[in-house]
């Protein structure tokens, strides 16, 4: 069994990223039923919206720093730039081509994402991201890809591109399916608990980074908004703020949402959010620590180079056989 999943080098990856994305990724590659395992930096999803190509590729590099200081090891897992195997661009546009403008004008992050670069012009890109997306997993024969709430809707156009380019051409992709970790899947924002945690917040004490300053984000979680009661209860309803904050820490420490609500039943806020900051930060700290180590060594560059060569070769084996299909080109053999 195969997993595949990537994060955009946005040069912010927050602690929502890591508890509903990256520590799952550093779990799962123990699990015995994988048998191949890659993670990518999505740096071709980044450019759909403006970016600084300086930046672009400071975020990169950083991405894989994280990556690799959150605790995945290259021994187990493969780890590429999207960019670096050109085969994503080119199956991107062949699943392009057989989607449908209404399937990719339904999504809802299309729409968030429109709305916030009206000013700029919507690229193109924003619309037809999703099909490179599909691209990245079906390349790869990918049976399991975990994704967050709101990418379930994107794995779903995913499953029926793959299911349309099989009854039209013979069967050529797997047909994947979704991981969704059962606790701590969305962290939502510090500021507005109704919403996900975002980089793209525009209030930075919405969300909390894996390289902010540790006095920084024992402040954020101190002047996290909550409610007027003082029980520490978790009721998403009602008490979204103590709700968000039980699950980050239910995450930090693997404790039971039941085991803290019992532990903290007769503790006020401020209490609860002093032993929060703390569990965060003893979960960051160490992390931060190993970036800092990595973020100048050539080691960077050899885990790449590895991952690279080895995606490009499977990824190359993939879309050989889907040009055959499609007809493009000339027939090989």
């Amino acid at each position: 069994m195969r997993f595949i999943s990537g994060v955009q080098p946005s040069g912010t990856i927050t602690l929502g990223n890591y508890i509903g994305a990256i520590r799952n990724f550093v779990l799962l590659q123990d699990d015995p039923k994988f048998t191949d395992f890659l993670v990518f930096v999505a740096d071709m999803h980044a450019i759909t919206v403006p970016q600084n190509k300086e930046e672009l590729r400071k975020n990169i590099k950083s991405l894989v720093a994280i990556y690799l200081a959150c605790g995945l090891d290259p021994k187990k897992v493969h780890i590429f730039i999207q960019s670096e195997v050109p085969a994503h661009a080119m199956l991107g546009w062949i699943l392009q081509c057989n989607g449908y403008i209404g399937e990719l004008e339904r999504m809802t992050q299309y729409k968030d994402k429109s709305q916030r670069h009206q000013t700029d012009g919507v690229s193109v890109g924003l619309l037809t991201y999703p099909s490179l997306m599909a691209a990245d997993i079906l390349l790869y024969d990918t049976d399991l890809v975990p994704v967050g709430q709101d990418q379930k809707q994107h794995l779903e156009l995913t499953r029926t591109l793959a299911e349309r380019f099989n009854n039209k051409y013979g069967e050529t992709f797997v047909v994947p399916d979704a991981y969704i970790s059962k606790a701590g899947a969305k962290i939502m924002s510090l500021c507005d608990p109704t919403k996900k945690m975002s980089k793209s917040d525009p209030n930075p004490k919405g969300y909390i980074s894996l390289l902010d300053d540790i006095n920084v984000i024992k402040k954020k979680i101190k002047s996290a908004i909550t409610d007027l009661d003082t029980k520490v209860k978790y009721d998403k309803e009602n008490k979204p703020g103590i709700s968000n904050l039980l699950t980050i820490m239910s995450c930090c420490t693997n404790k039971s949402i039941e085991e803290l609500e019992e532990i903290y039943k007769d503790s006020n806020y401020a209490t609860f959010k002093e032993d929060v900051a703390n569990a965060v930060v003893s979960v960051i700290e160490p992390i931060q620590k190993k970036y800092y180590e990595l973020i100048n060594s050539k080691y960077l560059d050899e885990v790449l180079d590895e991952g690279k060569d080895y995606a490009n070769y499977l990824a190359n084996k993939k879309i050989a056989k889907v040009i055959n299909k499609v007809g493009l080109g000339r027939k090989t053999k």
